[in-house]
């Protein structure tokens, strides 16, 4: 199930790409790092709930969150929020 979500929030960015602006790439780029880590590391502790992913990338994007600025941040926010809407 992991892999399958990760795949949609991934195509989703994909998706973006010929129409988003310099800053959405940025943050669409930015989360890409922190889905796919977070889904490696689900996967190697076994885990295969969603919920769970999304938990791990909230808590990695705290954990980070002294790498972007403020606006950064909530570019980067609302791009997660958006995907998971959008991902169901």
């Amino acid at each position: 199930m992991i892999q399958e979500y990760e795949e949609k929030i991934l195509d989703l960015i994909d998706a973006m790409v010929e129409t988003a602006s310099d800053d959405e790439l940025f943050a669409s780029g930015y989360l890409r790092g922190h889905v796919s880590l977070a889904a490696a590391d689900c996967e190697q502790d076994g885990i295969e709930d969603v919920s769970a992913l999304k938990v791990r990338v909230d808590e990695s994007l705290k954990e980070n969150s002294n790498e972007l600025n403020p606006s950064d941040q909530v570019l980067v926010g609302n791009l997660w929020a958006s995907l998971q809407e959008q991902a169901g």
